[in-house]
């Protein structure tokens, strides 16, 4: 994120843009140097029209230290191409009242739409005898892709801020589900941050400056960081794998076919809630991988447990990741090729529900009570209405999955993700 307050100038679109990126357009030596302000406004116009063609229609990413624009009719993290870092917060509103949370966002609608530009927050008046407005670990550093993603939860809505009567139908506390070990340190929250980024400094950046701003209003419930593999390593931009070494989201849905965006993930006023229309509803759980036990286990059994080949991501009886899976193809045996307890089998049913998978692996080092990692997957999906396509999915899965073996949902919790914003709103706006 570029510069200090000292580095700050406005642009010629009426959005903060640094000293320091100026001078990166322009080349720091050379004629670079004797650009004017003509010069440099023609740099950065050029630039920003760059910008905008770097993101096509569909959302494509060709620009992996670019910016990703904060304002829109959706909010940007969701169909986003998926960036290599997260860093997720939920936090517990301690305001008293409306007026005071409607503050709240609109001072993360400020911090966010500069931090997601590689802006820092806030200006400085030069006071020493006042903490810094920007924590500043950020500073110098490029937008990385960041997106910040807001949410609200059930209990935002319990009427301490008159808003009972807003929550929508298909925001409800998940069922209990089969393999649940919840944990209360890792479950619900008033409202939710999600950061992604390509640079996980850059994401922490963030959460931590949205606290800092929250003093007084919100307090951090609980935070989870998690990872992928970059997309230096990965130049293809094949299907990430997860910690158990297969292909995580293979069967998500395009997120280029707008129709079925609107089917799948966008939320609709004729839903019953027209504050949430082009929002989302989002469910997270932080699933802990059984690491040493799966690594002990057969190629083969990994496989059936999953249904799918581990080094291509096919269908098992398949051979590419994208083919169509014969589930009722049977073996010399008799016996299915792809099992009916497989993870695969189960989460993809009849294909009526569907979901769009947004998951990145976490590690956060040992457990000292059992001297095993503590490691697995933070599960983040966006669609239309839990209730009729998360729930029965997890509701399978949670029954019979053969996976079930190998992992325990320590933590759970859903928010209705609001809708995007134009400049000049905040966050929120639509509800409040």
């Amino acid at each position: 994120m570029s510069g200090n307050d000292n580095d700050q100038k406005k642009g010629f679109f009426d959005k903060p843009i640094s000293r320091r990126d100026i001078l990166k357009l322009a080349g720091v030596g050379g004629a670079g140097l004797l650009l004017g302000a003509g010069g440099a406004s023609a740099l950065v116009a050029a630039q920003a029209s760059k910008t905008e063609k770097a993101f096509s229609a569909s959302g494509a990413e060709t620009d992996p230290q670019g910016a990703v624009p904060f304002y829109g009719g959706h909010q940007a993290g969701i169909v986003t191409p998926v960036q290599d870092f997260i860093c997720f917060a939920a936090f517990d509103v301690t305001a008293s009242s409306l007026a005071e949370v409607r503050k709240l966002f609109q001072a993360w609608t400020a911090a966010a739409a500069n931090m997601a530009q590689g802006i820092m927050v806030g200006q400085d008046d030069g006071n020493e005898l006042l903490p810094p407005s920007d924590t500043g670990e950020a500073a110098g550093l490029t937008p990385s892709r960041t997106t910040i993603t807001f949410g609200a939860g059930t209990s935002f809505f319990d009427g301490r801020f008159g808003l009972a009567g807003k929550k929508p139908e298909a925001l409800q506390d998940l069922p209990a589900f089969g393999g649940d070990e919840l944990r209360p340190e890792w479950c619900g929250g008033d409202l939710c941050v999600q950061v992604c980024a390509n640079d996980m400094q850059i994401a922490f950046h963030a959460i931590r400056n949205l606290a800092r701003i929250a003093r007084g209003k919100a307090v951090l419930r609980w935070t989870q960081e998690g990872f992928q593999r970059t997309g230096y390593s990965d130049p293809a931009k094949a299907t990430p794998r997860n910690l158990m070494g297969f292909k995580d989201g293979t069967g998500n849905p395009d997120v280029k076919d707008e129709q079925e965006m609107k089917k799948v993930v966008w939320a609709d006023s004729a839903d019953g809630s027209g504050w949430i229309h082009g929002g989302s509803y989002m469910v997270v759980r932080r699933i802990r991988m059984r690491i040493e036990v799966w690594d002990r286990s057969t190629l083969a059994d990994q496989e059936a447990t999953f249904g799918r080949h581990r080094n291509s991501g096919a269908p098992l009886g398949a051979s590419g990741e994208f083919d169509a899976p014969d589930m009722e193809k049977k073996d010399a045996s008799g016996k299915p090729v792809i099992p009916a307890t497989s993870h695969f089998k189960l989460a993809r049913g009849d294909g009526s529900a569907k979901i769009l998978r947004r998951s990145y692996s976490y590690s956060t080092g040992i457990d000292h009570k059992t001297g095993q990692l503590d490691a697995g997957l933070l599960f983040v999906c966006y669609q239309r209405d839990p209730r009729k396509q998360f729930v029965p999915i997890q509701k399978a899965l949670g029954k019979s999955d053969k996976l079930n073996e190998y992992i325990v949902h320590i933590g759970s919790a859903v928010f209705a993700c609001f809708p995007g914003v134009k400049e000049g709103g905040y966050i929120g706006d639509t509800l409040f």
